[in-house]
């Protein structure tokens, strides 16, 4: 890969070397089945692009823009989000692991998360306005003074969201999600 701007291109079972991807642009270009864990993300950019199985196991992203990108069954584990470009940037996961992942002071807007694991995520000072949480597993996720206005908790499970230490107005939450909320009063809820 020499070209630093790469266009309508797919990529399958390839093992990414750090030069492969350091100041390079992906646009509609598909990943199959690759693996990032080698990769520190350094002025990447990723337009219009989907990421299949793919693995960023502990994976430096610092500098990296991701525009229209959809990730599906990808391994996040222990990666900090933190340093993404948030200029104009839409990422969203499906069926992916986020265990440990870290979205610290992130603008997460209409952001969506279906069916993903998210143990020990954290959203601490996020904006998560309108985010989706669909079938996700949200165990000892941190929330604290982030706004979840209007988010959709609904169908997630096992959280633990203080209301008086993060903004939640009109968000969507179960009735069986009502002891995440109520968690710290040590109420028996049945």
């Amino acid at each position: 890969m020499s070209s630093d701007y790469l266009l309508d291109q797919e990529f399958k079972d390839v093992n990414f070397e750090e030069t492969d991807i350091k100041y390079k642009e992906f646009e509609n270009c598909t990943f199959y089945n690759c693996d990032f864990t080698q990769c520190t993300f350094q002025s990447v950019y990723f337009v219009d692009c989907n990421f299949f199985d793919c693995n960023f196991n502990d994976t430096k992203i610092n500098y990296v823009s991701l525009r229209g990108v959809q990730f599906t069954k990808c391994n996040f584990t222990n990666v900090n989000f933190a340093m993404t470009d948030q200029l104009i940037y839409e990422f969203n996961f499906k069926d992916c692991l986020l265990d440990y992942a870290k979205f610290y002071a992130l603008k997460l807007k209409k952001m969506q998360f279906i069916n993903c694991s998210m143990i020990s995520v954290d959203f601490m000072n996020s904006d998560l306005t309108e985010a989706v949480f669909d079938n996700c597993n949200l165990r000892r996720a941190v929330f604290i003074d982030a706004i979840a206005n209007k988010a959709d908790f609904y169908t997630s499970y096992d959280y633990t969201i203080d209301p008086e230490k993060n903004k939640l107005k009109k968000a969507v939450f179960s009735t069986d999600g009502l002891k995440g909320l109520l968690e710290k009063y040590d109420l028996v809820i049945k």
